[in-house]
């Protein structure tokens, strides 16, 4: 919808992303007149340049590995042609027709245009075709706004005309030497599926002592070693100092050398997308994270919320859309509290795959922890997966209550745990009870009896 004149509602909703989209749809439910604004594509930065894409890319690599580990089958070569053509069906070929009939499932208007906060529950959308719409929200405003790549101040890197995660998921040729900066989630993602999609040389270029630096020490170890393994070139604790770009990109480095690409991606972080949002107009300060309570709503101004990227808490998506639901529930004056508990997974092989706090963590903020850690492939159901089976499992327990604070699991495809231990987390499980949660044989969630066994039950 577009078109000038103003719009009364119960809810506005300034971004249609998942964290939006989850705020718009369970208001919607709940009885109340919803808007939404999208300047770009509705399902936002995870369905068209991040989550979807990627995993995409991701996936055919990770065939190919798990087949490996297996004798007997036998193992072909990839169709980049194809993976990329899956990409774009993945996409839509960034087009949002598919998303649009969920929004009208639901009754909510979709404002196609830049939306602006101007005054206490009212947004102002400018449309692409220069007219205007303002809407008045007499509940709440609802921003989901999300985040943008951060392009960090080196010399001469804006110029090289870098990648961010937009033009390496929306790539259409795979290069054949990538300079990755930044070992976090997504330049390590990449820089696997980039390597085994045909990529001839990759360097990962991490400022921190190790890979995935937030997750434990194990994590970016065994990373690095998988690494090394398929030919990508890791270097921790280095400093990009200038890029140059003559045809190829070249990274110069703090300790004098310099490292050569075709194309350099840019990964080393994301910044909430609040620059132009009219935060000043509520007495907030824009390009910052808008601040909230637990309940998503922002101190000092009752009717207003932000959630996802938007408010810094937890840059993903999936946090994203558990926030848009709290905030919802909020409106419709139901009590809720974001309890912050992480679920994260990098996609890389292996796998790194956490939720709650690490031990480091768990222990800066005064926990009296105990740790237990096994192999992850210690089990009958990981040998059937395959052989070799690297990785490992690791509880951070409460020592006192005998509850989880942390959990992380490292290995092949093992995604799967986690929410297991999300729930235990999030339920306060004591692990006398998870004893008695019995785990299939022969599968890989047999990890879990063994972890317990170590803890000593």
């Amino acid at each position: 919808m577009s078109g000038a004149g103003d719009l009364a509602v119960d809810v506005v909703v300034v971004g249609a992303g998942p964290a939006g989209e989850n705020a718009a749809g369970r208001c919607a439910q709940g009885g109340l007149r919803v808007a939404i604004v999208e300047r770009e594509l509705v399902g936002g930065e995870c369905s068209y340049w991040g989550c979807m894409p990627s995993k995409v890319l991701i996936r055919p690599g990770d065939v190919r590995a798990a087949a490996r580990r297996v004798p007997g089958v036998a193992v072909g070569g990839l169709d980049v042609a194809a993976v990329l053509a899956r990409r774009d069906e993945a996409t839509g070929s960034w087009h949002d027709d598919r998303q649009l009939p969920w929004l009208a499932e639901r009754d909510v208007t979709l404002l196609r245009g830049h939306g602006r906060l101007i005054a206490d529950r009212t947004v102002e959308v400018a449309h692409p075709d220069g007219s205007v719409t303002t809407v008045r929200a007499a509940r709440a405003v609802v921003l989901a706004t999300g985040s943008r790549a951060v392009v960090p101040p080196i010399e001469g890197l804006g110029e090289a005309e870098p990648w961010d995660n937009r033009d390496v998921t929306a790539a259409r040729h795979i290069p054949s030497r990538l300079i990755v900066l930044g070992g976090g989630a997504i330049g390590a993602e990449m820089a696997q599926a980039f390597r085994r999609l045909g990529a001839a040389e990759v360097t990962v270029l991490e400022g921190g002592e190790r890979l995935v630096p937030r997750e434990e020490p194990f994590a970016g170890e065994e990373l690095a070693e998988a690494f090394a393994a398929e030919g990508i070139a890791v270097r921790t604790g280095v400093k990009v100092v200038a890029v140059r770009r003559s045809g190829d990109v070249t990274a110069i480095l703090s300790d004098g050398t310099a490292v050569t690409g075709e194309e350099i991606l840019v990964a080393v972080g994301r910044r909430p997308a609040t620059g132009d949002l009219g935060l000043e107009a509520v007495g907030l300060t824009p390009g910052r994270p808008v601040e909230v309570d637990d309940d998503l709503r922002v101190p000092g101004n009752d009717w207003l919320y932000a959630v996802g990227d938007c408010n810094g808490r937890t840059l993903l998506t999936h946090m994203g859309k558990y926030q848009g639901r709290l905030a919802a529930d909020a409106i419709a004056g139901k009590p809720v509290r974001d309890r912050g508990i992480t679920p994260r997974v990098t996609f890389t092989d292996p796998q790194v795959c956490a939720v709650g706090l690490t031990e480091a963590d768990a222990r800066e903020a005064g926990h009296d922890v105990r740790c237990v850690s096994v192999p992850t492939g210690g089990v009958a159901g990981a040998w059937v997966q395959g052989s070799p089976f690297p990785g490992t499992s690791k509880l951070v327990v409460e020592a006192g209550r005998r509850v989880l604070l942390g959990a992380t699991f490292t290995g092949p495809g093992v995604q799967e745990l986690l929410h297991s231990a999300t729930v235990a987390i999030a339920g306060a499980v004591p692990l006398d009870d998870l004893w008695h949660a019995v785990p299939s044989f022969p599968t890989v969630s047999e990890v879990w009896l063994r972890l317990l066994e170590e803890y000593g039950l």
